[in-house]
């Protein structure tokens, strides 16, 4: 009895120092938050290539397996030995993962940024023309309302001449631009850091493509050995639908953007709108960003429209409301489905709090990290209910007084 006694007292001291210590840890994390920050940025720059590797090898992750069950089926007719068939099925997956990375790449290297580079270039340099014709434009759209005329060209004019300062600030931009893109690759440690870490970034992605199925198998092999079975299942059943959500969300989004890019380059061709490349390379990118993707592609891709043609901005606008009318209510649901499980306003929420606190990549993970919260918080919620033997309905609660302690009824 002393020793069950003594080995409590043990038990509640260990418990009291661990809490100590770790509102100790952080109150130093908080009070030295500037110092963590940079140790976490260190680490990142360190890092760097595994990070670039393991999102290339999640995103590749379905290449790799559709490849690999095709061949599997394929070879079985021929291959008997497993071994030997589960070797040619992860080298041709492998190197088809890796064609479809260099393809994609050498796509954009080739095909799109030389276009995009023109068409910046063109831009830049046809400025004091579109400004002037833009004037034009306002002068005869409102020659009949003199006042109304003044004051609209006072305020275009203001920004024009913001805009003209701003670019000719950068270094002279306008007839140095090629030595200012340039510039920003010059020096020896970063053209060679770039390379190392790009090179060393896809050699990670070959290994973890071939051996994620293991790193899976020991993540759960860790997991059964440090907690009990019900809570070991519950824990891999949760990385499950983490994995689902990210997965079907993320890729599912950057193939919605891609055609969204392709379908707004081929209706901008069609119409004969200027800078087709640059504009739909500009709204396939940012419809990666859920709820404002569409309007942060859209304004300044309209700018560009309106200066060099202002009544085909209107059309533009319109284009632009159709395609993405079509994307939200026809390609999107049928790619992505409802991937998240959140309403709209959730949504929005967590575009807000993530791209606040990490910026771009904030509003891109913002949604399915929000899910994730969402559904385990929901699930939670749920368990505590359930335990008080109450309902786990919502619209039960919707105009509830309150329940009855002894019958456990729902007065309303």
């Amino acid at each position: 009895m002393k020793e069950h006694k003594f080995r409590d007292y043990i038990c509640w001291g260990v418990t009291a120092l661990l809490v100590i210590v770790t509102c100790i840890g952080a109150a130093l994390i908080f009070i030295r938050w500037q110092s963590v920050c940079e140790i976490f940025r260190y680490l990142g720059r360190i890092l760097a290539p595994v990070t670039y590797g393991a999102v290339l090898a999640y995103l590749l992750a379905p290449v790799y397996n559709r490849t690999g069950r095709w061949m599997d089926r394929l070879l079985k007719r021929y291959v008997s030995r497993g071994k030997t068939r589960t070797a040619l099925v992860k080298t041709v997956s492998t190197l088809v993962s890796l064609l479809v990375l260099v393809l994609v790449v050498t796509g954009l290297i080739w095909l799109i940024l030389p276009r995009v580079f023109d068409s910046i270039v063109g831009i830049v340099n046809s400025i004091p023309s579109s400004a002037a014709r833009v004037a034009l434009w306002i002068e005869t759209l409102f020659a009949d309302y003199p006042d109304i005329e003044a004051t609209v060209m006072r305020v275009y004019n203001q920004g024009v001449e913001q805009l003209v300062s701003w670019v000719q600030s950068t270094t002279d931009l306008i007839p140095n631009i090629e030595k200012v893109i340039t510039g920003v690759y010059t020096g020896v440690v970063g053209i060679v850091n770039l390379v190392k870490n790009a090179l060393i970034g896809i050699i990670v992605m070959l290994y973890l493509l071939n051996i994620k199925d293991t790193l899976t198998a020991q993540g759960k092999k860790v997991i059964y050995s440090l907690f009990s079975l019900p809570v070991a299942n519950e824990m891999v059943e949760k990385w499950r639908y983490i994995h689902k959500v990210f997965g079907g969300f993320i890729i599912g989004k950057l193939v919605d953007s891609l055609i969204i890019g392709i379908l707004t380059f081929v209706w901008l061709s069609i119409i004969e709108m200027p800078y087709t490349v640059l504009i739909s390379v500009i709204v396939g990118v940012t419809n990666i960003i859920p709820f404002f993707g569409p309007f942060i592609g859209a304004v300044p891709s309209a700018i560009l429209v309106l200066l060099v043609n202002p009544k085909k901005c209107l059309w533009f606008l319109l284009s632009i409301l159709v395609i993405q009318q079509l994307d939200g209510n026809i390609i999107g649901p049928k790619i992505l489905g409802n991937s998240t499980g959140i309403s709209s306003f959730w949504v929005l929420f967590s575009i807000l709090l993530f791209g606040g606190l990490m910026g771009p990549l904030g509003m891109i993970i913002g949604v399915p990290t929000f899910a994730v919260i969402y559904r385990l918080t929901a699930e939670w919620v749920n368990k505590k209910l359930k335990k008080k033997e109450l309902s786990t309905v919502t619209d039960d609660y919707g105009d509830l007084k309150y329940i009855d302690e002894d019958k456990k009824t729902y007065v309303r």
